[in-house]
C-alpha cells in the first residue's frame, strides 16, 4: 500500500483518451497510496485513515472497456481532488501559504483540499504541516488531474461536439426510511442537460435501486468546474451507497459488487448508444424551457 512517493503515479488511466468516445469516467476518492510522510505524521492508524476513501469505486469501473476511466492514485486524506485548489485551512500549516486561500464551509468542516479530518470526524495530523506542502501537493497532483480531465473532455467535444464526465463516488448509507441508494448530482441543473440526468436515473431505477437527485449531494468541485453545458461539456456526479457493494467495517468487497459493476458497465453502453439523441442541441433547448 505504501510506496516510494517519487514513483507513484497521480492516477491510473485506462481506455482511449484521444477523443474517440464522448464519455469520461473519473474516480477521485478511491486512491489507496498513503505517502510515508502522511502515515508518520498522522495520529490515526491506516484503517482509520481509509475511512475517508470512496473505497474500491475504481474496482466498480473495471468492466468498462474502451471509454477512458481515470482513478486517483493518492489517498483522499493526503489531497482531495473534489475540492477547489484554494479550499485550504491556514491553521493546519506552520507558516503563511504561498497559494490562494478560500475558507469555505467545507474547509471549516475540516474537509478542504488538504483535509483536517478523516472518517468519523477524526483529526488526521498530529502536528502542523509544512507550509510548502500545500503548493507542492497542488502542483504535483491537483492541477495535473484537472488539466487531464479538461484535456480528455476537450478532445471528446472536438470529435463529437459534446462530451460527458461521470464523476463516481460512494456514500455511507443515508439515514431515514427508504433512503436513496443512488444520488445523482448535476448542481441543481447547472452541470448537465435534463435528458442526460433522466437517462441515468432511469437506468439505475431499472436495477431496482432508489434514486435521488441533488440531495444530499448535488455535485462537488469537479462537477461545477467541468460541467459547462453551454460549451458542450456535461458533468454528472454519481454517489453509490457503499452497502450495495462493500462491507463498510472491513472495507472489503462483497458479492453485491458484481451487480454494481455490471450496472456501471451497462450505463456506459446505454449512454453511448443514446448519445446522439441525448446530446442533440434541439433536445436541450426543448428540455430547458
Amino acid at each position: 500500500m505504501v510506496q516510494n512517493a517519487s514513483i507513484v503515479p497521480p492516477w491510473r488511466l485506462t481506455g482511449d483518451a484521444d477523443g474517440r468516445w464522448p464519455l469520461l469516467l473519473a474516480s477521485p476518492h478511491s486512491g489507496r497510496h498513503y505517502p510515508p510522510s502522511l502515515l508518520a505524521g498522522s495520529r490515526l492508524a491506516l484503517m482509520q485513515l481509509r475511512r475517508a476513501e470512496d473505497a474500491f469505486v475504481d474496482a466498480l469501473l473495471d468492466g468498462i472497456a474502451g471509454v477512458p476511466v481515470i482513478s486517483a492514485g493518492y489517498a483522499r486524506c493526503w489531497l482531495d481532488l473534489n475540492r477547489a485548489a484554494e479550499e485550504l485551512d491556514p491553521a493546519m500549516f506552520d507558516g503563511p501559504l504561498a497559494v490562494p486561500v478560500t475558507v469555505s464551509e467545507r474547509v471549516q468542516a475540516g474537509l478542504g483540499v488538504i483535509p483536517r479530518l478523516a472518517g468519523h470526524g477524526l483529526e488526521i495530523n498530529a502536528r502542523l504541516l509544512p507550509a510548502a506542502a500545500a503548493a507542492e501537493r497542488l502542483a504535483a497532483v491537483h492541477k495535473p488531474w484537472h488539466d487531464r480531465l479538461s484535456g480528455i473532455l476537450a478532445a471528446a467535444r472536438h470529435q463529437h461536439g459534446t462530451a460527458l464526465l461521470i464523476d463516481c463516488h460512494s456514500m455511507p448509507s443515508p439515514a431515514g426510511p427508504r433512503p436513496p441508494q443512488i444520488v445523482l448530482g448535476d448542481c441543481h441543473g447547472r452541470s448537465a442537460r435534463p435528458d442526460i440526468m433522466a437517462a441515468i436515473e432511469d437506468h439505475f431505477r431499472r436495477y431496482g435501486w432508489r434514486v435521488a437527485r441533488n440531495s444530499p449531494y448535488a455535485g462537488g468541485h469537479t462537477t461545477r468546474r467541468h460541467g459547462q453545458p453551454a460549451s458542450g461539456i456535461h458533468a454528472v456526479q454519481i454517489e453509490i451507497d457503499r452497502a450495495l457493494y462493500l462491507d463498510p467495517h472491513r472495507l472489503v468487497l462483497h458479492a453485491g459488487a458484481a451487480r454494481v459493476r455490471a450496472a456501471m458497465t451497462a450505463l456506459v453502453q446505454r449512454l453511448l448508444t443514446d448519445w446522439p439523441r441525448l446530446s442533440a442541441p434541439a433536445g436541450f433547448a426543448e428540455a430547458a424551457e
